[in-house]
């Protein structure tokens, strides 16, 4: 059986897709999710420190001395 075959099986395509529906927007379901994953890793990012940030602090706080 082929690689097509087998994803073919494992995904039916068969039936409407599933949208969201506002005024003049259409989208499907999977494009919600992807951009509201996509803004909750933009939220993340700003609120999150930086890696090292902490080790950064420290040296300005000793006056650049490692």
């Amino acid at each position: 059986m082929s690689f097509a075959g087998v994803m073919g099986a494992a995904f039916n395509l068969n039936h409407p897709a599933h949208t969201v529906d506002w005024h003049f927007i259409h989208l499907s379901v999977a494009n919600v999710v992807v951009i509201g994953l996509m803004f909750l890793v933009f939220l993340l990012a700003i609120l999150l420190p930086f890696p090292g940030a902490a080790g950064r602090r420290a040296a300005r706080r000793n006056g650049g001395a490692s």
